[in-house]
């Protein structure tokens, strides 16, 4: 098999594995700035709505650990809320509290025991949060209940039985940037190596982006660029803290599947920009903020949106979406429609997809010594 080449000059893979005809592009190794991934299978970030005030749990550690252990390269936190009103749930993950670093600290550090990468996805919830976790009913959790205020870039909910949220000012939406950045700062303090910004599924930063969320007539509505400009001011306040040699990644979702909402030539733009100001790949995902979009769902269905990406934007993305199948990743990756594979919902059925992956690929790779007897 061919191996992958890469066209950017800060994300190339280790020369000698590179050139070894006989690693397939899944388990080829590859370079974000100052970080060298084992190979190109990461963990997607997934609430898991386990948290009490945002504290990371044993639950936490576990579940994490676990993709550690089975070979992921970065292992991704789920959306961890910046600000308590950035939480989508009660029970979300936070990064909101300098308290929240010590078993933050642990998580991480136990990863990197294992050879992975930890990264954490910082997130604001925007008009979507407080709202119940999946198992706990749907739509808004009322004030005397346990939820509070949520904010937007317009007063317009996301659907008849999610919260009314208040339209930021300029001034607010100032604070959430500084939000951004002090969470990251806790994120290093913590021990984690990749951050992403999460501007995808009808969060905030997605619900700026869009003009189907976003009916702002300031400098933060209208325009793409205005569209554009809160986060490329989270990127730049986050860059400014993060270490040169550590990478930074977005998450957007390229589109929002409807007449009058974000389109994919909208989100190269976007992406192009996001390269510009210090972001080393995009995750690139979809939908999330349109209640009645029909989204037409199926094995790598947001493929398309990442090599699209890709090519015209002339920066790396990651590929996500029903991606099931060792040879179904690695072929993404040998026809150059992506760099990375972001695992979600295959991880959870297999935290040990990796190990999985490499037999049916024919692929050498190390094993935890604790499970080498189960490697042949």
């Amino acid at each position: 098999m061919a191996t992958l080449p890469i066209n950017n000059t800060q994300n190339t893979a280790s020369t000698e594995q590179e050139h070894d005809q006989s690693i397939v592009p899944l388990f080829q190794p590859y370079t974000l700035r100052g970080l060298t991934l084992r190979n190109r299978i990461a963990v997607a970030p997934m609430c898991q709505y386990s948290s009490t005030d945002g504290f990371a749990s044993d639950w936490h550690l576990v579940h994490l650990g676990s993709f550690a252990v089975g070979g992921a390269a970065i292992v991704m936190t789920e959306a961890t809320a910046v600000e308590a009103r950035g939480r989508i749930s009660p029970q979300d993950l936070g990064i909101y509290r300098d308290e929240h670093i010590e078993m933050l600290s642990r998580i991480a550090s136990f990863i990197k025991s294992q050879g992975a990468i930890p990264a954490m996805q910082l997130a604001h919830a925007g008009r979507k949060a407080s709202t119940f976790r999946p198992w706990s009913g749907s739509g808004e959790v009322k004030r005397e209940d346990g939820g509070w205020e949520t904010v937007g870039p317009s007063a317009l909910r996301f659907s008849q039985n999610y919260p009314l949220p208040v339209e930021l000012s300029q001034d607010e939406i100032a604070k959430v940037v500084q939000s951004f950045q002090t969470g990251a700062r806790r994120a290093l303090q913590a021990g984690f190596q990749i951050l992403e910004i999460h501007a995808a599924h009808g969060y905030l930063i997605h619900e700026f982006l869009s003009p189907y969320s976003n009916h702002r007539t300031d400098e933060y509505g209208g325009s793409l660029q205005n569209r554009m400009r809160f986060l490329l001011e989270v990127t730049d306040a986050i860059r400014q803290v993060l270490p040169a040699e550590l990478p930074l990644l977005a998450r957007i979702s390229a589109s929002d599947w409807i007449e009058g909402g974000l389109t994919i030539e909208e989100s190269i733009e976007i992406s192009r920009a996001l390269h510009e100001h210090g972001v080393d790949l995009i995750d690139v995902s979809s939908g999330g903020n349109v209640e009645k979009a029909r989204i037409p769902v199926g094995p790598g269905y947001q493929v398309p949106f990442a090599e699209a990406i890709r090519r015209e934007a002339h920066v790396p993305t990651g590929a996500v979406g029903l991606i099931t199948e060792p040879r179904q990743a690695n072929q993404i990756l040998e026809q150059q429609q992506a760099d990375l594979i972001f695992l979600a919902r295959e991880f959870l059925r297999d935290p040990h997809f990796p190990l999985r992956a490499a037999r049916e690929l024919s692929q050498d790779i190390a094993w935890p010594k604790q499970y080498e007897r189960a490697k042949l």
